[in-house]
């Protein structure tokens, strides 16, 4: 299985949208694996390969004027400065994030 970080920003959690967002997500059939509420929910998400490309195609492009409808941003978010959600956009930093955010799940 393959894993990515996905976090919900505060503008989410303040709009009432972090459940949306997981509801989305598990809708298309990836699994949640560990969550957390700190000052900013993060969730890390596990599925098939390139886990983190299915993510970010569902989250829509940073700006949310330009993102496609049925993407998270392109139905939900309003501002760049407020767009709702963080999506790892690599392997790489996949690993790196979810190592600072989740260390116990980093060698998995």
């Amino acid at each position: 299985m393959d894993r990515t970080l996905v976090i919900a920003k505060p503008d989410a959690v303040e709009r009432g949208l972090a459940g949306e967002i997981v509801s989305r997500l598990e809708r298309k059939q990836l699994r949640l694996i560990a969550a957390e509420l700190r000052t900013i929910s993060k969730e890390v998400v596990e599925g098939p390969t390139d886990t983190y490309a299915v993510v970010r195609q569902m989250m829509g492009v940073t700006n949310p004027a330009e993102a496609a409808p049925g993407t998270i941003r392109g139905d939900l978010a309003i501002e760049t400065t407020e767009n709702l959600v963080h999506g790892s956009d690599s392997h790489e930093s996949a690993a790196r994030e979810i190592a600072l955010f989740f260390p116990e799940l980093a060698a998995g």
